[in-house]
């Protein structure tokens, strides 16, 4: 595959800032409400879950941050 392949290839475009605006747009547009919702439940329920397995050691900080490490700028 060269360069020219690879610049007509159809998902080119969403590999851009603006591109992947567009994809997001356009996805929002082709999905209904009731799928929307779906989606939002799914990702809450997967949320939910890899917080119950999440190690002790990764638990957030004081400051709410999931990471420790240097404090300080």
């Amino acid at each position: 595959m060269d360069k020219e392949d690879l610049y007509s290839h159809p998902g080119w475009d969403a590999c851009t800032f603006d591109g992947a605006r567009e994809q997001v747009l356009r996805l929002g547009l082709e999905t209904t409400f009731l799928e929307k919702l779906r989606w939002l439940e799914e990702a809450e329920i997967l949320t939910l879950r890899l917080r119950e397995n999440q190690s002790p050691n990764l638990q957030p900080d004081d400051d709410g941050s999931p990471f420790s490490g240097p404090k300080g700028g």
